[in-house]
């Protein structure tokens, strides 16, 4: 089947079935917001919309939408806003998916060794990943966040090469080719685990996109995948590759993903094998109130079931480098109201997930702190790369000290917190003590700033025998 691209689709001819319709009133969708009532589908368009009797956002609606989510914050999480010390390793760039709100990936072709041209994109091998790894926990950092694209010659382990091998035309049937295509190789998922997870780190990796990618070709179920990936050393996975789970909007912006059900059985799978989860949503493309409202509700529904979802991601569409933004599929992103009511609706539908994350990646400082007062209580990590973003367009930059988020949450009257990647573990800041602040819950990190070893041995006056 061919793909359509972003040049071949009609904005105003999308034909979505799911339209910002409801026979809710937006005062009586507030009431239950405020009350704690679980919200429905339509309450929760009526809340996104402020209302769907009048077009356009209303601000004093907006507002009150907004103060009744940061009321709700208050309540399940008070004043403390958490952050992570953690180093983004995407592994390559390399995809044939077709997604057309993304930039990071570079078509995989070019990646053959007899390519002739010149590409910006990039594979590591898990020495090099490992390598990276060990820098950033020298540094301080506990965390290792990787997400990367679907590689055609990565396979689950050496079992699943010799499957896909035996696959006729596989590179048409289960988008595969061998490692010895490629320039670089990217040896297995469990290789490119067992890498990074090294000195204590916490491992979280593995979309279910990556994952549906780690058992194609195969009759194997997630669960048995991301056991094999956590007998590699994977401590938890990214709920990313959500975009929107309703079906018609990921037939247009990523018709060549797994679609929504794939993505549940992929997050179930996950966290029947031990693992905690986060869970997305990316919006602000093609997608109306109505999807994003499904969305949240498919989200709760599988955190009813399964409990293991400890945070939710809110991500708005970057669009300056995209496909659908080139080809004029779209204008534009969401608009400042629609991602502070996004993040407010988002606190008061999930009533059982305890974090949602704000980004200051996504939005720059001064709306990401905006946020924190519309249900927002996560501030994301330290980041020591960020190329996804980057690629799109975004320009807010690609790491945040530990100094920098004191300041910037003190400024708004809140309390700094360093937290495990799992929330379970917590330390207040007092700025009082600082600064220069450092992380501490890491294996190496010992409450100095993240610098490396040549940077710590300057601080002491032991460059001279500084190994960096």
């Amino acid at each position: 089947m061919t793909r359509p691209s972003a040049a071949d689709l009609d904005p105003d001819d999308l034909g979505f079935e799911h339209v910002p319709e409801t026979d809710q009133s937006f005062e009586n969708a507030l009431a239950k917001a405020r009350d704690g009532t679980r919200l429905t589908v339509d309450d929760a368009v009526e809340l996104l919309t402020t209302g769907t009797d009048a077009e356009g956002i209303d601000r004093g609606r907006k507002e009150a939408v907004l103060e009744a989510a940061d009321r709700r914050r208050a309540e399940v999480v008070g004043d403390e806003v958490t952050f992570v010390a953690n180093l983004n390793n995407n592994v390559t760039t390399a995809c044939n998916t077709g997604c057309l709100f993304c930039n990071f990936k570079d078509t995989a072709h070019q990646f053959e060794a007899d390519h002739d041209g010149e590409h910006a994109g990039f594979t590591k091998t898990p020495s090099e990943s490992r390598a990276a790894v060990r820098a950033a926990v020298d540094r301080g950092i506990y965390e290792v966040t990787s997400v990367s694209g679907l590689h055609p010659a990565f396979a689950l382990n050496d079992e699943h090469h010799e499957v896909l091998r035996g696959v006729e035309d596989a590179a048409r049937a289960v988008n595969y080719k061998p490692p010895e295509t490629y320039a670089t190789d990217p040896d297995t998922y469990v290789e490119q685990m067992d890498a990074m997870s090294v000195d204590g780190v916490h491992l979280h990796s593995m979309t279910p996109e990556e994952a549906y990618h780690a058992r194609r070709g195969t009759d194997w179920d997630y669960e048995e995948v991301y056991r094999t990936l956590a007998d590699a050393g994977l401590d938890s996975a990214p709920g990313t590759a959500a975009e929107i789970l309703v079906d018609e909007v990921r037939d247009v912006i990523c018709p060549g993903k797994i679609d929504t059900q794939g993505w549940i059985d992929a997050m179930e799978g996950a966290m029947a094998a031990g693992l905690d989860t986060t869970a997305t949503i990316m919006y602000g493309h093609v997608d109306n109130e109505m999807h994003r409202a499904i969305h949240l509700k498919r989200v709760r529904d599988l955190q009813d079931r399964t409990g293991g979802i400890t945070e939710f991601v809110p991500l708005s569409f970057v669009h300056e480098r995209t496909p659908l933004y080139e080809h004029g599929v779209v204008d534009g992103g969401a608009s400042d109201a629609e991602d502070e009511l996004l993040i407010a609706v988002s606190r008061l539908f999930l009533d059982n997930v305890e974090n949602v994350q704000t980004s200051w990646v996504k939005y720059g400082d001064e709306k990401a702190l905006k946020t924190l007062s519309c249900g927002a209580n996560d501030f994301m990590g330290t980041i020591l790369s960020e190329e996804i973003t980057k690629r799109a367009g975004g320009s807010y930059g690609e790491f945040r000290s530990f100094d920098d988020y004191v300041e910037l949450i003190t400024s708004v009257g809140r309390i700094p917190v360093e937290r495990s990647t799992d929330y379970r573990d917590r330390r207040r800041i007092d700025p009082d003590d600082g600064p220069p602040f450092g992380p501490t819950l890491g294996p190496k990190a010992d409450g100095t700033p993240l610098l490396s070893e040549r940077e710590r041995a300057e601080r002491t006056g032991d460059a001279a025998t500084a190994d960096d």
